[in-house]
């Protein structure tokens, strides 16, 4: 029996000294306790914290319409820019090559800047000029270099003088592109950018004052193709040698808010000029980074102008709602108003103070260093110097590990450093392990949901993820945290409870602290992201120091967690961008990741980031067994809700306007092979059907039914023709294709390749002339045959690296034409090993395709694309391969 009095007590409790009589022994309970329900309402913070974010994240300003131009005669006017991104939607699809884009959309342009042009205040000049060009050069993207060749691609370019036009002709550039991927109207993708870019000048157009230096707008024709109208601009237009900056509006996603998301290289005045100009910031240079490692399938004109103009910049996109991007759905039923004044805003104010300031006229000098940056949920913008980021990151880092030793020393009366020191090392070991073990759940989690069939469950229902994967990483911290307590701490610590937890939330921080300084010294800016939540930490130890509230009863608590609701804040602002990045990315990164293994991984690393300064507060808790029962319970609840409901089917139509679907591209293909003296040896046909995310074979195989698909290796044309004879439109789509054989599609017309004469150079090279016919988007597989060797060639001065498949050795070229052209001249000189050799040197693989040809499916085509479910969005298009050799 307890004795809460008397010899056995002190017999059962060893006299040691207690700096704080915290214990009650009546209840055996600390006086520093707190309700375990306050376990289940720190989950209840983090949520509505979450909430909020959430909230701040999505928050547009109301959208000006033209009735307040009389009280706003110099803002941006959102229902002028609607108007114009209604009529560039309602053209449907705008594939470069198409009438859509080469014609109506390029007319639309030229007639609306013409307007402009008329109402312009009489001070400002307006030069306007079409750019047809063509070019190429060689692409490495995602680690396969192609040669992009194109032909006869569309700019439309306006210049607004500024008034150092006559002595120094250095110029702002703004750009967008105009043309959409198929099988999408593009309102985000990029016409809305375009209609603020035409609104933009506009305004400008309409000022009395005339700005200091010029500012062109490129409107440009084929981006998607991909950035080869930028290109065509930065390499061939004169004005081009005029620019010395550029704003490049772009979009990932679909409405929402859009994020400076690369600047420079280098040039930290323009971060200043964002800092100085943008009333509603949304930058991380978190994201610069995370962009420019490849992780994200996706690239925009910034890097043609950065790498090929070498030109700095700055590069917008709306982010949000991915789902929709090159769907059906990028339209501008999801654009509203506040989406273009929000943007529109940030732009015209960005413009205005680029092309007034000083640094246009000499961007050299400004040209150092590198900028960290970032906004806190949009209320304020932050920046500074990469070199002014290493000393805050070493200092905050150090002092939230001193301060609050010294401060946990001095309470103690300096008595008891070796016990502080214990529970710091505790608390660091603590977290690192949970941090593992949550991870490796997680991960376990993911392999079973995919291993079950039940892969993505969260894509289109995003709440899941929380019960799914951030409850089960938040249980496991937890568990590893009493783990660690029971394994390695002190049961005779003379520390009250109060010191002993503020000593293990230390252990978080030398956590954090050591990634911190981790990642600063290997040149990283995005320490910031952890350097702020350490800050955090600080700021509150700082003052409990201070005000001597290390040992009180829940007066240090609370000063703790007013600083976490800042801190939650913080994290759960990169939650939701991370998810809003990356979720819908699932969706379009083929079958051969396994995207709950990517979500899981960032459900874990953001539960940590949100939670870390909160677990060791479950030592205050009277009882743990109500918070581990409650994480226990949402866990068991979201797993059921993942694997045996509805809830968890992945994808959802438009029924409730918040589509998150299936994408598949299904190709119509005829194809014709020819042999050396140009017979032809066979000819088949089929439907491509490609695999696009981890659950697209079920639906492929649904879709095919009662036919039966083949894998496109598995084919037999795989063991004798290159490449497999697949109708690559683009080789860095080399996601898992499957064959079914069918009917031949209508095609008529595609480009073709004939040998027009073979020249001998020496004993070991060979000249082909050939000639394409066919002004199309297409694709050459060039492959020399054994013993051959690609020396030059005429389609550009460089040759791209051999790109390896199935086992064959090719080099690819992508081949776009804007408007019609005329048949192209090419010239292969071949080297052979063996002397003055006459038989075959290459084989080429020409792929013909056809977007938007609805007109032309044929009706088994049709049936194929009406077994497509409701909730998927498909791409249809007709190719022709001609397979030769020469």
């Amino acid at each position: 029996m307890f004795q809460p009095t008397g010899q056995s007590s002190k017999q059962k409790h060893p006299k040691v000294k207690v700096l704080d009589p915290d214990i009650d022994y009546s209840k055996a309970k600390s006086v520093h306790s707190i309700s375990s329900w306050w376990g289940i309402g720190g989950i209840f913070i983090v949520l509505v914290v979450g909430n909020i974010t959430n909230y701040t994240n999505s928050h547009l300003p109301d959208g000006l319409r033209n009735a307040h131009l009389t009280h706003f005669p110099a803002a941006f006017i959102a229902e002028r820019a609607w108007k114009d991104l209604k009529i560039l939607n309602d053209f449907g699809p705008k594939p470069t090559g198409t009438y859509t884009n080469e014609v109506l959309a390029v007319d639309f342009l030229n007639r609306e800047i013409s307007y402009i042009d008329q109402l312009k205040n009489r001070n400002q000049q307006l030069v306007v000029q079409n750019q047809i060009v063509s070019g190429g050069y060689v692409g490495v993207y995602m680690n396969k270099s192609a040669a992009n060749v194109y032909r006869n691609v569309q700019n439309v370019v306006v210049k607004l003088v500024g008034r150092s036009e006559s002595t120094s002709r250095h110029a702002l550039l703004l750009n967008c592109h105009f043309d959409s991927v198929a099988g999408s109207p593009g309102a985000s993708d990029d016409s809305g950018s375009c209609a603020v870019m035409l609104e933009v000048l506009r305004v400008l157009s309409r000022q009395s004052d005339v700005n200091r230096y010029s500012i062109i707008f490129l409107f440009n024709g084929a981006e998607e193709t991909p950035l080869q109208a930028s290109h065509g601009f930065i390499t061939k237009h004169p004005w081009a040698a005029d620019v010395r900056a550029f704003i490049n509006l772009e979009s990932a996603g679909s409405g929402g808010k859009e994020m400076l998301f690369q600047s420079g290289p280098k040039h930290p005045w323009l971060i200043e000029a964002y800092a100085r100009a943008v009333p509603h910031p949304y930058a991380q240079a978190a994201a610069e980074e995370i962009f420019q490692s490849g992780v994200i399938p996706s690239d925009t004109d910034f890097r043609v102008f950065r790498d090929v103009g070498r030109i700095p910049g700055m590069d917008f996109a709306h982010t949000a709602n991915g789902y929709r991007y090159h769907t059906r759905y990028d339209s501008i039923d999801y654009i509203p108003l506040p989406v273009l004044q929000r943007t529109g805003d940030n732009i015209l104010a960005l413009t205005r103070a680029i092309a007034n300031g000083d640094e246009l006229g000499s961007t050299e000098r400004y040209a150092q260093g590198y900028m960290v940056f970032y906004d806190f949920l949009g209320l304020f913008f932050v920046s500074y110097s990469a070199d002014v980021g290493l000393m805050i990151n070493l200092s905050v880092v150090l002092l939230s590990i001193i301060i609050p030793f010294l401060s946990l020393a001095r309470s103690t009366s300096g008595t008891h450093g070796r016990q502080i020191r214990s529970e710091t090392m505790t608390g660091f070991l603590a977290t690192f392990l949970g941090a593992g073990a949550s991870g490796v759940l997680c991960f376990f989690i993911g392999l079973q949901l995919d291993a079950i069939g039940r892969s993505m469950s969260w894509y289109s229902s995003t709440n899941l993820i929380l019960g799914v994967y951030c409850c089960p990483a938040l249980l496991c911290q937890c568990v590893v945290h009493l783990l660690c307590n029971r394994l390695f701490g002190s049961k005779t610590t003379p520390l009250s409870l109060a010191l002993k937890v503020q000593a293990r939330l230390n252990g978080v921080n030398l956590f954090w602290g050591m990634i911190t300084l981790g990642i600063t010294f290997t040149g990283y800016r995005l320490a910031y992201i952890f350097m702020v939540l350490i800050l955090c930490s600080l700021c509150s130890s700082t003052l409990i120091s201070m005000l001597g509230l290390q040992n009180t009863v829940h007066k240090w608590l609370l000063l703790h967690m007013l600083f976490q609701i800042v801190a939650l804040a913080w994290s759960t602002q990169f939650y939701h961008i991370l998810m809003n990045m990356f979720v819908p990315i699932t969706g379009r990164i083929g079958s051969s990741i396994n995207p709950d293994v990517i979500v899981g991984t960032l459900a874990t690393f953001a539960t940590l980031f949100s939670c870390s300064y909160l677990t060791p507060l479950l030592f205050l808790l009277k009882k743990t067994d109500k918070l581990i029962g409650e994480l226990v319970a949402i866990t068991l609840i979201a797993l059921v809700l993942a694997t045996s409901t509805h809830v968890g089917f992945p994808y959802r139509d438009d029924a409730v306007k918040a589509p998150a679907v299936q994408r598949h591209y299904i190709t119509h293909t005829v194809r014709k092979f020819y042999d050396h003296n140009g017979g032809e040896r066979y000819t088949d046909a089929g439907f491509l059907l490609q695999e696009l995310d981890r659950n697209a074979k079920k639906t492929i195989e649904g879709i095919a039914m009662p036919d039966v698909v083949t894998p496109m290796r598995e084919i037999p044309a795989c063991d004798k023709e290159l490449f497999c004879a697949i109708p690559f439109y683009s080789i860095w789509h080399q996601v898992l294709n499957y064959w079914l054989p069918g009917p031949a599609p209508v095609v008529r017309q595609a480009v073709t390749v004939s040998l027009r004469e073979k020249e001998q150079l020496s004993e070991h090279e060979h000249r082909l002339h050939l000639v394409l016919k066919g002004s199309f988007q297409c694709s050459l597989i060039i492959g020399p045959k054994a013993g051959s060797t690609l020396k030059r060639w005429s389609l550009l001065s460089e040759i791209p690296t051999p790109i390896e498949f199935n086992g064959q050795r090719g080099h690819f070229v992508l081949l776009t034409a804007g408007v019609e052209s005329e048949p192209m001249n090419i010239t292969l000189d071949v080297r052979h090993e063996l002397k003055k050799y006459d038989g075959p040197l290459v084989d080429l693989l020409v792929t013909t395709t056809h977007w938007e040809y609805h007109k032309e499916h044929t009706p088994v085509f049709n049936r194929l694309l009406a077994r497509v479910p409701g909730w998927a969005h498909v791409v249809p298009s007709v190719a022709a391969v001609n397979s030769y050799t020469f």
